[in-house]
């Protein structure tokens, strides 16, 4: 029997040193174990889901630059017109699968992070809060971090019952890869086990460079099923998807472009016009907000060059089905669910013949993305005109 103990301790050190060595955290029979490397914890505090998706990335990116566990926060879904009128935190695995994402670096839920390690290892008493000494002038004392400050930062770590004991304010320092060791000489884990931040550590839009992570970013079962059952029941293929992006804020917003007060690089409108501002083409009207004219014109095309069957269109405002039902004299089936939650429309677009979105928009941006990781092909409005025959020019 003292020579199983014995053995079983061996058994346990190798494990623990192998762990080390890969840098992974150690999984105990009772769940994760601490990883002394560390961990990242941000809020998705800006804007909705499109935006927090490319924030996503970025931040998981981060974390493996720095070589700290990522705590995946739940998505933040707002309910502005709808009662209780409060905001949603939706686990992450609701929409996504987490297993996926460990093929690029370690992660776990934000939830179980709170439930199986923050009891022990980030206590309340022992909370830090971290970010730049200019947010720090945000707050009422001119010298602690904004964690809880207005919604959604309030709701999102009220949630989780995090109040944060003290704050480490960090000036000149950006979530770049330019700067990894300075964050890594100035937070080393061993003294700054939990870097907790007020948002995320990443850029908006997302960088070119982190785009190819949307291939970690796996859909739920339960989506496909859902996602697939619709389709299954409502479309025939093929069919063409597109994103009308043109309600009211939208519409504001694209105002800007009148004036050229933007230039062509305008929320997640690098990813149409090229990431690099000196050679990026310029950003007009229809490639922002495209008026009926404009999408007639591109669902013409493209349903005749796909032979298209069917037509679905997701959107935050107006769908016009009856003038697109219309345009095809019934010959095509269009098809908007408007559904409750849009995680539904992204699915169904990522699964279209083809996909027409908004160059600006960063629900777009999603689907166009995950569409490039399975080579489905896309467009955007506003600039898929065919090139001119020679004859022509």
């Amino acid at each position: 029997m003292a020579a199983d103990r014995t053995t079983m301790k061996l058994l346990a050190k190798i494990v623990l040193y192998m762990s080390s060595l890969l840098q992974l955290p150690f999984i105990s029979a009772t769940g994760v174990v601490w990883d002394e490397n560390g961990y990242v914890l941000y809020c998705p505090c800006m804007g909705r889901f499109g935006n927090q998706a490319d924030h996503f990335l970025g931040s998981l990116a981060f974390a493996k630059m720095l070589n700290r566990t990522l705590a995946v926060p739940p998505w933040i879904i707002y309910r502005h017109h709808t009662p209780p009128f409060t905001n949603m935190h939706v686990p992450y695995s609701e929409f996504f699968q987490l297993e996926p994402l460990l093929q690029y670096h370690r992660v776990i839920s934000m939830e179980e992070f709170m439930e199986k390690l923050a009891p022990t290892h980030w206590p309340p008493g022992e909370r830090v809060a971290y970010c730049y000494d200019a947010a720090a002038k945000r707050s009422p004392d001119k010298k602690s971090c904004p964690m809880k400050e207005g919604n959604p930062f309030g709701p999102f770590w009220h949630q989780f019952g995090v109040d944060f004991d003290k704050s480490v304010l960090f000036p000149g320092i950006s979530f770049s890869s330019y700067y990894k060791q300075q964050w890594t000489k100035k937070f080393p884990p061993s003294e700054h086990p939990v870097l907790a931040l007020p948002g995320a550590p990443a850029q908006f839009p997302v960088l070119e460079e982190h785009v190819p992570l949307q291939s970690y970013v796996a859909w739920a079962d339960h989506m496909v099923q859902e996602g697939e059952g619709y389709i299954d029941s409502l479309l025939i293929r093929p069919y063409v998807g597109i994103h009308l992006r043109i309600g009211s804020d939208w519409q504001k917003a694209c105002e800007l472009l009148k004036d050229d007060k933007t230039g062509p690089h305008f929320m997640a409108s690098p990813q149409c016009v090229g990431y690099n501002r000196n050679t990026a083409i310029p950003l007009t009207k229809n490639m922002c907000l495209p008026d009926l004219k404009e999408i007639q014109r591109a669902l013409k095309l493209w349903v005749k060059k796909i032979n298209g069957k069917s037509v679905y269109i997701a959107t935050d405002s107006e769908s016009h089905s009856k003038e697109i039902e219309q345009l095809f004299k019934g010959n095509v089936k269009v098809v908007s669910l408007q559904p409750e939650v849009a995680h539904v429309d992204l699915y169904i677009l990522g699964q279209a013949d083809h996909f027409i979105g908004n160059c600006a928009s960063s629900f777009t941006a999603f689907v166009k993305r995950e569409r490039d990781v399975h080579s489905k092909p896309s467009s955007f409005f506003g600039m898929d005109y065919p090139a001119k025959k020679k004859d022509e020019l």
